[in-house]
C-alpha cells in the first residue's frame, strides 16, 4: 500500500539500536529479566527491519512477492512474540517461575496463543487468511487474531501485576503498566489508520521507560566488582522467601578486608574486590554453577543456587575456600585472605530473610577462623538471630507496653565499707522471646533511635526512685546512669534531663551520668555542650570501660570526670605480672589526677582483697551482687549495710 511512512519506525530503530548498545556497554547481561529484556530488545530490532523493508516495498510496488512475503511475515512474527515476552519478563520481575511449573493447565493456556497463531502463520503461506501480496499487502479475515491473541497477553500482564503486586515496587508497577496503554493506544491507531506505522516506535518508548525505571545498572552492578550489588541481593531474596522459593547461599565474609584496605588503601583495595569477584565467576562458570552472585560490601560476598543447582554447592564452596585460601600476589604484595565462608538452605535452615541478613552481616565477627567450610545448621544460634532479625518490633512493643525494667547493681565504698551507690540497668523481658540481651537492645535502640526514649524512661524510673522514701532511707549517696553515645549526641540531652529532675526534686549531687571510652573518643561540639551544662548544674560523669582500647589519654583528660571504671576485662585471677603491674600504674595515675575508681566484674574475695590493697575506691561485681530489680535493691541494701562486709 503506497504512502505509509516509515519516519516512525526509522526513530523507532534508532532509538533502539541505542538502547541495546547502551545495554551491553553497562554490562546488562547477567540475570533471567536482563537476558529476557535483551531477547525482546532484539526481536524488536529485527521486527523494525522487516518492517521497514516491508514498507519500501510496499511503496515501490515490488514485484518480487517472496521478498514482500517474507518481510512482512517476518514483521508480524516478530512484533507478535513481543508480548508473550513481555509477560514473561514480568514473571521473571517477580521470580514466580517456580510457582508456573506447578500449574500444567496455566502453562497451557499461556502457551496455546502462541502455538496457534505460529500455526496460523506458516499456513498463511497456504491460505492468506492472515495478509497476502500478491496484488499488494493485504490483511486477510483472520488477520484479527494477532490483535486478539496481543490483548490476551496485555490482561495476563494486568492480572499477574496486580496478584504479585507485593513483589514489586511502585516504580517497577508504572513502568512495566506503561506498556500497556502505550501499546494498546498504538494498536488501535494503526488498526484503525494502516498508514500511520506506531506499533514499532510506541513498542521502543516502553522498551526505554522500563530501561529507564527498573533495569538500572547503578542500582544493581556494584561499580569496582561489576556483580550485583547490596541492593540486587535484597530484592531477590526478599522475593525467594516471599515465594517460598527454596536457594542455598554460599556466604563469603573476607575476615581480614578492612585490616587489608588499610595496609594498601582504598583504590589497591578495590582492585583486589574486582579480582575476588573475577575468581568466584571462574569457580561458577567452570563448576557450571549457575549462582546468581553478589557484592555486598566491606568484603562480603554471596552465590545464590536455584533449583537443581543447588546440589553443586559444596563443590563450589569448597572451591572458593580453596581459592581464596592462597596466598595472593596483588601489585607487589603477598596478601593472605582469611574467608569465612557459611553454606546455608534457605528457609530450611535459616527462616526468615531478616535472620538472613543478620546472621550474614558478622558472622566472621563471632567465630574463630578455622580455613573449613561452616554450615548454618551447626553455628546458627535461632533463638539469638531470632531476636536480632525482630529486635525493632520487641523494641517497640515494650516501649508501647511500658515492659522495660529498671535494675540495679550495687557499688560498695571500700573507704566507708558499706555501699554507697548503685549503677541503673535497663533489662527487657519479651513475652514472645524471653530475656532480651542488654547488648542487642542497646545496639538496635541505637541504630533505630528508640535510644531516647529508652534513655529519658531510665532516667525518669532512677529519679521516681530517688525522690521516693524508701531510697531516702537507705542512705546511698548516688545512683549511676549510662548515657550512649547516640544520646550525648542529642542537643536536647542537658534540658530534657534537667526537666526531669527537676519534676522529681532530685539533687544533682544524687546523679552521675555514665559515659564509655567510646563516646569519650568523639570530639564533638554537642557533646561537649551537654557535658559542660549539665556539669555546671552539679552532675558527676565517670568514665565506664576504661581500658579497652578508645582512650585518648589528652581527650580524657579534658572532660569533666570524677570517676574511672575499670573495665572488668582486666578483672582476672590469673595473676599475670604485667596486668598487675599495668593496674597499679593505672590506679596511681588515676588518684594523680584526683579521680575515684570503681573496679568492675569482681567476682571473689581474692580479687576484693586485690583491689582493696590497690587502695581502689569502689568495687562492683557479682561477688557483692548481680544486677536486680528496685524491690529486691532495696532488701539487698537494708540488709548488707547492716552487717560489715
Amino acid at each position: 500500500m503506497a504512502g505509509k511512512s516509515i519516519s516512525f519506525d526509522i526513530a523507532a530503530l534508532i532509538l533502539l539500536m541505542i538502547l541495546f548498545i547502551s545495554w551491553y556497554m553497562r554490562k546488562m547481561t547477567e540475570g533471567v529479566s536482563n537476558r529476557l529484556f535483551i531477547i525482546i530488545m532484539g526481536i524488536s530490532i529485527a521486527a523494525t527491519v522487516f518492517d521497514i523493508v516491508a514498507v519500501t516495498l510496499d511503496n515501490a510496488h515490488s514485484s518480487h512477492t517472496d521478498l514482500l512475503y517474507t518481510a512482512h511475515v517476518g514483521y508480524l512474527m516478530a512484533h507478535y512474540l513481543s508480548a508473550p515476552l513481555h509477560f514473561l519478563f514480568v514473571v521473571s520481575l517477580t521470580d514466580t517461575w517456580h510457582k508456573l511449573r506447578r500449574h500444567i493447565g496455566l502453562q497451557f493456556v499461556l502457551v496455546a496463543p502462541v502455538v496457534i497463531m505460529e500455526i496460523v502463520f506458516v499456513a498463511n503461506a497456504a491460505n492468506g487468511k492472515i495478509f497476502t501480496v500478491e496484488n499488494g499487502y493485504e490483511r486477510g479475515p483472520l488477520f484479527w487474531l494477532i490483535y486478539v491473541t496481543t490483548l490476551f497477553y496485555l490482561i495476563c500482564d494486568i492480572i499477574y501485576i496486580y496478584t504479585y503486586r507485593k513483589l514489586l515496587s511502585t516504580g517497577k508497577i508504572l513502568a512495566i503498566s506503561a506498556v500497556i496503554p502505550v501499546g494498546v493506544t498504538a494498536m488501535i491507531v494503526q488498526m484503525l489508520e494502516p498508514h500511520m506505522l506506531v506499533e514499532m516506535f510506541a513498542g521502543a518508548v516502553s522498551l526505554l521507560i522500563i530501561s529507564i525505571s527498573i533495569q538500572r545498572p547503578e542500582d544493581y552492578v556494584d561499580t569496582f566488582t561489576e556483580l550485583m550489588k547490596f541492593s540486587a541481593y535484597i530484592n531477590d531474596l526478599k522475593r525467594d522467601y516471599y515465594n517460598d522459593k527454596h536457594v542455598t547461599v554460599i556466604m563469603i565474609n573476607i575476615g581480614n578486608y578492612n585490616v587489608i584496605q588499610q595496609l594498601v588503601g582504598f583504590d589497591s583495595a578495590t582492585g583486589l574486590l574486582k579480582d575476588i569477584a573475577d575468581k568466584l565467576r571462574d569457580i561458577n562458570r567452570r563448576l557450571h554453577g549457575y549462582a546468581e552472585i553478589y557484592y555486598l560490601d566491606n568484603g562480603r560476598y554471596r552465590m545464590v543456587l536455584y533449583g537443581k543447582n543447588r546440589v553443586r554447592a559444596e563443590e563450589i564452596a569448597a572451591a572458593v575456600n580453596d581459592e581464596l585460601k592462597r596466598n595472593t600476589d596483588f601489585n607487589g604484595l603477598d596478601i593472605n585472605l582469611l574467608p569465612f565462608i557459611v553454606l546455608a538452605q534457605c528457609p530450611e535452615e535459616i527462616t526468615t530473610f531478616r535472620m538472613l541478613t543478620s546472621f550474614g552481616a558478622d558472622f566472621h565477627q563471632r567465630y574463630p577462623y578455622t580455613g573449613k567450610i561452616m554450615r548454618a545448621s551447626e553455628v546458627l544460634d535461632h533463638r539469638k538471630m531470632d531476636i536480632q532479625s525482630n529486635i525493632d518490633a520487641i523494641i517497640d512493643r515494650a516501649l508501647e507496653n511500658n515492659s522495660f525494667m529498671v535494675y540495679y547493681q550495687p557499688i560498695y565504698s571500700i573507704a566507708e565499707k558499706r555501699f554507697v551507690s548503685a549503677e541503673a540497668l535497663i533489662r527487657l523481658n519479651d513475652p514472645e522471646h524471653g530475656f532480651i540481651s542488654p547488648e542487642d537492645l542497646i545496639v538496635a535502640a541505637e541504630r533505630n533511635g528508640t535510644i531516647h526514649k529508652i534513655g529519658e524512661y531510665v532516667f525518669e524510673t532512677v529519679c521516681r526512685f530517688i525522690a521516693s522514701s524508701e531510697f531516702k532511707a537507705l542512705g546511698l549517696d548516688y545512683i549511676e546512669v549510662n548515657l550512649s553515645v547516640a544520646q550525648i549526641m542529642n542537643g536536647d540531652l542537658a534540658e530534657s534531663y534537667l526537666k526531669i529532675m527537676e519534676k522529681y526534686h532530685v539533687m544533682p549531687e544524687q546523679i552521675n551520668l555514665e559515659i564509655t571510652e567510646t563516646a569519650a573518643a568523639y570530639a564533638q561540639n554537642v557533646m561537649a555542650d551537654n557535658l559542660n551544662r549539665l556539669t555546671k548544674e552539679g552532675i558527676s560523669f565517670s568514665l565506664d570501660d576504661y581500658g579497652t582500647g578508645y582512650s585518648n589519654m589528652q581527650r580524657m583528660i579534658g572532660l569533666p570526670l570524677k570517676i574511672i571504671k575499670l573495665d572488668k576485662s582486666f578483672v582476672n585471677e590469673d595473676n599475670d605480672p604485667k596486668i598487675w603491674a599495668f593496674l597499679e600504674n593505672t590506679v596511681k595515675m588515676i588518684k594523680d589526677m584526683d579521680m575515684e575508681i570503681v573496679v568492675e566484674g569482681v567476682e571473689t574475695r581474692e580479687m576484693l582483697d586485690m583491689f582493696v590493697k590497690m587502695e581502689c575506691d569502689f568495687i562492683q561485681g557479682y561477688f557483692f551482687s548481680k544486677p536486680i530489680p528496685q524491690s529486691d535493691f532495696v532488701a539487698f541494701i537494708q540488709q548488707a549495710n547492716t552487717a560489715k562486709i
